[in-house]
């Protein structure tokens, strides 16, 4: 876990090193082994979170240059319940489009030149997540909290970018 965390903050850096043309995104994962509902494997955990940072990153892309995201992540809920499986290593993430839609708690910021344009907390859930045409095929990990993300993004951050969605 705590290698992830230091992976994560030196992306940070890497990122903030990079120069002001472009937006630098960091992404801090405030006590994830305390979130309602994550992986309960370490390294699915940390490929999760890994995933969801990479999309934030690709989020900030959208950002005009000079402009940094901070982004901590404070609690997660994630799409579906995990159930113990017998055929195989690990436990199976079920969906059932009932009351597991996907939730997240966060607290971001929009900086430029030292000054916070924008900021806040924000609890982001989607109750009819299984019913709403989803942008991300099947195969990508976390796709509906991909897309709550985006949605959120969009509303209160900047349209998104374009390319490649991750």
């Amino acid at each position: 876990m705590k290698t992830i965390l230091r992976q994560l903050a030196l992306a940070g850096v890497f990122a903030l090193a990079a120069g002001s043309a472009a937006a630098a995104v960091t992404v801090t994962w405030t006590a994830p082994d305390k979130y309602a509902d994550v992986p309960r494997d370490s390294s699915a955990r940390e490929s999760m979170m890994s995933d969801l940072t990479d999309h934030f990153t690709w989020l900030g892309t959208a950002l005009p240059p000079g402009q940094d995201l901070r982004i901590e992540v404070l609690d997660v809920d994630l799409a579906g319940r995990e159930e113990p499986s017998a055929r195989v290593v690990r436990d199976v993430r079920v969906m059932r489009g009932g009351a597991d839609w996907p939730r997240m708690r966060l607290r971001y910021a929009v900086e430029a030149n030292g000054q916070v344009l924008k900021s806040g907390e924000a609890q982001l859930s989607d109750m009819d997540y299984m019913a709403k045409v989803n942008r991300y095929s099947e195969d990508q990990p976390q796709r509906y909290e991909k897309q709550m993300i985006d949605r959120w993004f969009e509303k209160n951050i900047a349209p998104l970018p374009r390319g490649d969605r991750r």
